[in-house]
């Protein structure tokens, strides 16, 4: 018997954030049924990775672009408590599993959608990667250079953690009124509140190589620092290169690139360090690169997009969590040391 035995979790989602989320619900006792494609999620690639972060899960494969796999995914939410997904803002609703076609069989569901910027903001439709998440939320270095390929994904895991909090909280809440519940989760929300939880932290370790080319922090000819989160997308990697005028290495598929890694890396440093970081960032967003500037903690306190989604309130700490239902509390006060002796809950 697990603390969540008889919580039952649809996860839709794949890679990282979302299956170590699920992960953790199920290896406390949740009964977790992974849906994947056909032919397997692609972290099945990686069975050393994927065989760690779905464990006690079980898995059915449905073709969501089909009328019968989508027929088939809401039969089994009708009888979930918790439904997750990690796509792209907007492409749960296309697909026919978002949130509104989700609850309307199931109100007492808990619906949770865990992204990279979240699902509504200014910078909702960016696309990007764990290093680009800690450069807009300030838990980058300002010097730092190219992260090891061996580093912690620190957004992907704290996103997760939070994630499978959140969710425990709205299944508590969903069991005792009846009420289900949307979570909006972004993984740069999560560092961004650390980041502005403990203003005096010191910045992460910084690293000289990348694990692929276009996945780094490169310098401007203005001695700006932004960061690049290619990993294995060939749509991405093509971005890049339209974006800084390589057009003879965009066709480079992911083998390629990584029997090149360093050569390709000083291209692209090369053609950044020839632009002015405001031409750099907007050339790449332009082409819808995944590309981000190294924020310190100032600059990401005033930034709108966190402001826009309650991560900071009035200058001031607010929440990581979006939900629709029930609200978390905004900033409050602090108790006095042992102020509230002999009260009751």
């Amino acid at each position: 018997m697990g603390l969540l035995d008889g919580v039952r979790v649809l996860d839709l989602t794949t890679w990282r954030p979302g299956p170590y989320a699920t992960q953790l619900l199920a290896r406390f006792g949740a009964n977790v049924v992974k849906v994947e494609p056909p032919g397997g999620e692609p972290m099945r690639a990686f069975r050393s990775h994927f065989d760690l972060l779905n464990q006690h899960k079980r898995s059915v494969v449905l073709d969501l672009k089909t009328e019968s796999g989508r027929t088939r995914c809401l039969e089994l939410a009708a009888g979930a408590e918790v439904f997750v997904e990690g796509f792209r803002p907007g492409v749960a609703e296309r697909l026919g599993v978002g949130h509104t076609d989700v609850r309307t069989a199931n109100p007492a569901l808990v619906y949770c959608s865990l992204s990279g910027y979240g699902a509504e903001g200014p910078l909702a439709d960016v696309p990007g990667h764990d290093l680009n998440y800690r450069a807009y939320a300030g838990a980058l270095a300002p010097e730092a250079t190219s992260p090891a390929a061996d580093e912690l994904p620190l957004a992907d895991m704290a996103a997760a953690t939070m994630a499978a909090f959140a969710i425990t909280a709205a299944v508590l809440h969903a069991r005792a009124t009846g009420v289900g519940e949307r979570i909006d989760l972004g993984m740069a929300d999560v560092l961004a509140n650390w980041v502005a939880t403990v203003p005096e932290a010191t910045n992460p370790r910084t690293h000289r190589t990348g694990p692929v080319a276009g996945y780094g922090v490169y310098r401007t000819a203005d001695d700006q620092a932004i960061t690049l989160g290619v990993v294995s997308e060939d749509r991405l990697w093509t971005a890049v290169c339209r974006a800084l005028g390589l057009d003879g290495i965009a066709h480079l598929g992911f083998a390629d690139r990584l029997a090149r890694t360093h050569e390709l890396n000083k291209a692209i440093e090369t053609a950044i360090g020839e632009l002015q970081a405001d031409e750099a960032l907007r050339r790449l967003g332009a082409e819808g690169a995944p590309v981000a500037p190294v924020l310190g903690r100032a600059g990401m306190m005033v930034h709108p997009h966190f402001a826009a989604r309650g991560v900071v309130v009035d200058g001031t700490v607010g929440s990581p969590v979006r939900t629709t239902v029930t609200h978390p509390l905004p900033p409050g006060p602090v108790p006095e040391l042992d102020e509230h002796r002999g009260q009751s809950w």
